[in-house]
């Protein structure tokens, strides 16, 4: 399917759609906004961009486990107790020297939700989905003021209802001697999508 520039519909109608919606079912009775709250909780602070940092801290320090996520993240994922909804078929993309990698859904948003959270906006937007396959460089540097140097190849990956992808990011310097707490605390979820590189350590 070719990418378009064309939005179908602005962020501000899809955001008052998916408002009118949830309204709905809580009129019905389907759902309350208890439960709604509930689950942006969970996706937020108990399933989510923490639990993908501590799988990037670990296999930045771990080699064996780093072969077993690049050959298969979902079993890997799993040996951390993670797992769900949206994770079920999930595989890693490492950032080289030479290589730099990056996510976009371009049909819909398929994002691997156990170990990134729900997808920000940008993310699900019909012109992060257009753009990043066509010209990934430039978007990454305007976007995202991220910018990727020549001589590095950028690869895009595009997730699917089958597939999900996500990053392994390069490990940054100067963090020889930090353990996995310290390590996942510099993993940032735009890090793991591919628009931003892992934080720096404090000085």
């Amino acid at each position: 399917m070719a990418a378009t520039d064309t939005p179908l519909h602005t962020q501000e109608e899809i955001t008052a759609r998916v408002k009118a919606l949830e309204a709905l079912l809580i009129e019905k009775g389907v759902m309350t906004t208890a439960a709604v709250d509930r689950l942006a909780e969970i996706y937020e602070n108990e399933v989510g961009p923490q639990l993908g940092a501590k799988v990037v801290a670990r296999a930045w320090t771990d080699p064996e486990f780093k072969a077993r996520l690049l050959a298969d993240a979902t079993a890997a994922c799993r040996e951390l107790g993670i797992s769900g909804l949206q994770g079920e078929d999930m595989i890693v993309v490492e950032d080289t020297e030479t290589v730099h990698n990056a996510i976009v859904c371009t049909l819909c948003s398929c994002y691997p939700w156990p170990v990134l959270g729900l997808p920000p906006n940008w993310y699900k937007a019909p012109a992060y989905r257009a753009r990043i396959v066509r010209e990934p460089r430039k978007v990454l540097a305007e976007d995202f003021g991220y910018t990727i140097p020549d001589t590095v190849e950028i690869r895009v990956w595009d997730s699917s209802s089958e597939l999900r992808y996500w990053v392994l990011p390069t490990r940054p310097e100067g963090t020889e001697g930090l353990g996995e707490e310290e390590l996942a605390a510099l993993v940032t979820r735009d890090s793991m999508i591919g628009v931003g590189p892992a934080a720096a350590p404090a000085s």
